[in-house]
């Protein structure tokens, strides 16, 4: 059975021309070998005498790219551009030159891969613009493949050497590359459907991003690896003898499991209180066959042998993956009652599934047609038509991010299309992903025939119905409230977005200003004298600009609460700071920075309770060190002895901190129970709780919640107001309830 990687990957080997072409001669035919072999004489002498950060020669680098093609069984022009890929940019080799010598099609890929790489170069090195640029790459990128896919083929190679040997690499850099593998080239060989290239971006990436759960897992894995080679030694030779008994003539092997995907099983079973050992599909066999119908006999002879176990069977022969993959999942009960997954497929469904979008250059280079490739290719054009709508740039890489490189779930409409959504997409990105008007005119949907709400995540084989009105009222402007869970994609909040800036101005002035006037009252905070700054912050000219971009839902009204509250913690200068005496001690809390640093003994002060994003003060009590405050508590606003304030600033941790918040509700049966089921969906520790309920059927309830900052709390908020029956949710000021009380002296 073939196995993952081992704790770390060894030392890139040194490899020849010689190797290269072996590999590619296992399917090209003799007479296309002289092409590759003039490309590396060409490349190895344009790099001569310049070598890489580990200290190996240069070539080594387009080598190994140049036999990652041919592993891939790609064309001969392919490996010839992996090979030339570095010449134009690093030796000043004309695009003209390699033209002459290797033909257009060459040429083109060479300079297609060079155009990504000074892109990729520049947002290394750019600083702030480094969003922008990341997202000019990726249109670049996108558009280069929409040209010729073996563009990003090519640069996937390239990619993937790189991050072979990025050990040789600062850490800063390190970990930049691998964040943006992880985030982008992984996702897209995997929307390729390249599962070779995808798994080991993945494991890389996880490797240098979280190098001690690496080890972990590798090690977990590596433990009993003896034991589970005998196990799946003996059930491959029981499966084998069966699909013999039923005449089926079958390839069964080991299916190998990498690092990155157990990581995922691992932290999605520790949510159910499950371990490593009960991952299911740690233990796998593959099953190829012929045709079709000999899958589906397959399977019923793997189920006739071992007892299926209940949901854990996928059908992606009838209803491919977003990337056209297609096989038979199915999870048994197997030998000593252990979990068994089988994949069942055709020998073509494999070399699909391996090479993806690569195995349409083996059809081109024989002269044959791909009938497949458009279809694999058809979410490419749904991302360059779509890509018009967005009028800058960073909404361009939310796009890709959210509806392209997310897991997928697929829906049918009640006359039997399919269609694939982003995993937690709604009813609503539903109907804009069917068309845009049934997305405007949405008022209600059913799914599987029931009535749902609009915020309801779908899931497979659902068949959605939207229920429409043909009154023009328009999309409610809660839809763009990412709190409240309307919108997944980003090509349904986009289209809201046109709706409402098509809106009138007034309008959206009017509602741009409730919103905002509405969020920061809830959070303790006024506009007060900054709104000239906030304006500039967010890049308008004026504050009604402002106010009509939140109205239509361009920017959103938690963000300038945040952003808020970071500028006035910048911006309030303390009053003279007193020396420090004897209040240095080593067991502090933890939290909040005195005098820049950490070891001063702090508490929070309990009459105002501030958090993680708001702009605080501290104030040198007689006995119990350093109280801190938020700036515009009144203990503060009416000290006596302003000397005593200090500067003091959020440290770099991430502890808990209490809360007050008043909700205001219609008293029923239950309130207090689905906001304590909400606050445990959303993991966070309530430490009070009491209420107040009135002759007129209200209550008020206040809560002492633990949250992590101002970010967390805003979330809280927004869904505090989604449990039925509230009508408000804001934090508490110092005041509201007897129970607060001062802690300044």
């Amino acid at each position: 059975m073939a196995e993952v990687s081992v704790v770390d990957y060894p030392e890139e080997a040194t490899i020849s021309v010689d190797d290269v072409l072996a590999k590619a001669g296992e399917y090209l035919p003799a007479d296309r070998l002289s092409l590759i072999e003039d490309a590396y004489r060409f490349a190895a002498e344009a790099h001569s005498g310049q070598r890489r950060d580990s200290g190996d020669p240069y070539i080594q680098h387009p080598l190994h790219a140049a036999l990652t093609i041919a592993s891939l069984q790609l064309d001969t022009d392919s490996i010839a551009a992996a090979l030339l890929h570095d010449v134009q940019e690093d030796c000043g080799v004309k695009p003209s030159v390699i033209a002459g010598r290797f033909g257009a099609d060459v040429a083109r890929l060479v300079e297609g891969a060079t155009k990504l790489s000074q892109l990729e170069a520049r947002a290394v090195t750019g600083g702030g613009a480094v969003p922008t640029l990341q997202a000019e790459n990726l249109r670049k990128m996108f558009l280069a493949m929409a040209e010729d896919v073996r563009v990003v083929i090519v640069k996937l190679a390239d990619r993937l050497h790189n991050m072979r040997t990025l050990d040789f690499k600062p850490p800063d850099k390190r970990r930049r590359t691998a964040q943006e593998t992880m985030e982008i080239y992984a996702p897209l060989a995997s929307r390729l459907g390249i599962w070779q290239l995808k798994w080991e971006l993945e494991d890389l990436s996880f490797r240098h991003l979280e190098p001690e759960r690496y080890r972990e897992i590798a090690s977990l894995v590596a433990s009993k690896r003896t034991t589970r080679e005998q196990y799946v030694a003996q059930v491959e030779t029981i499966l084998r003898e069966e699909l013999e008994r039923h005449g089926i003539e079958a390839e069964v092997t080991g299916r190998a499991k990498h690092i990155y995907s157990i990581y995922q099983k691992m932290d999605k079973y520790a949510e159910q209180g499950k371990t490593f050992s009960e991952i299911y599909d740690l233990l796998a066999l593959r099953v190829l066959v012929d045709t079709v119908a000999e899958c589906y006999n397959a399977l019923g002879a793997v189920h006739g042998l071992w007892h299926p176990l209940p949901n854990q069977f996928d059908d992606y022969i009838a209803n491919p993956k977003e990337s056209l993959y297609q096989s038979l999942h199915t999870t048994v009960m197997c030998l000593g009652a252990r979990p068994l997954e089988v994949q069942i497929r055709t020998h073509e469904m494999h070399r699909l599934a391996e090479y993806g979008v690569a195995a349409h250059w083996r059809y081109k280079e024989g002269g044959r047609r791909d009938v497949r490739f458009e279809e694999r290719m058809a979410w490419l054009r749904q991302l360059l038509e779509s890509q018009r709508d967005f009028s800058h740039a960073d909404e361009f890489v939310e796009s890709v991010k959210t509806d392209l490189f997310h897991d997928q779930v697929f829906v049918y409409t009640p006359k039997g299309e399919i269609k694939d959504l982003p995993a937690g997409a709604t009813p609503i990105d539903f109907a804009y992903r069917i068309h845009t008007d049934l997305g405007h005119h949405c008022v209600g949907a059913k799914v599987n025939g029931r009535l749902v709400a609009l915020n309801t995540p779908l899931q497979n084989g659902d068949i959605v119905q939207i229920v429409t009105t043909k009154v023009q009222r328009g999309p409610s402007r809660d839809w763009l409230n990412q709190n409240l869970g309307y919108v997944k994609t980003s090509h349904a909040r986009e289209k809201l977005r046109q709706w409402f800036r098509r809106s009138e101005r007034a309008e959206n002035v009017d509602k741009g200003r409730e919103a905002l006037e509405h969020e920061l009252r809830r959070l303790g905070m006024t506009l007060s004298d900054r709104q000239d700054a906030i304006v500039r912050l967010f890049h308008y000219e004026t504050m009604d600009d402002l106010l009509a971009a939140v109205g239509y839902g361009g920017v959103n009204s938690q963000q300038i609460g945040l952003r808020l509250a970071s500028l006035v913690q910048a911006e309030e200068q303390p009053a003279p700071l007193p020396r420090q005496g004897d209040l240095r001690r080593p067991d502090v809390a933890a939290g909040v920075q005195v005098l820049g640093t950490g070891d001063l003994l702090t508490q929070i002060a309990r009459c105002c309770n501030p958090v993680p994003g708001d702009a605080i003060i501290g104030f040198v009590t007689r006995s119990r060190g350093v109280s801190v405050h938020r700036v515009d508590c009144p203990n503060v606003l009416h000290e006596d002895e302003p000397e005593r304030l200090i500067q003091v600033s959020w440290g770099p941790q991430s502890q808990s901190y209490p809360v007050a918040v008043l909700v205001e509700a219609m008293d029923r049966v239950g309130l207090l129970r689905d906001i304590g089921q909400m606050m445990a969906d959303e993991r966070v520790n309530m430490t009070g709780l009491r209420t107040n309920e009135r002759t007129d059927g209200t209550t008020t309830v206040f809560a002492t919640l633990e949250t992590t900052g101002i970010e967390q709390l805003t979330r809280l908020l927004n869904k505090l107001e989604t449990v039925r029956g509230v009508t408000s949710a804001a934090r508490m000021r110092e005041g509201v309830y007897s129970d607060s009380r001062a802690a300044a002296g």
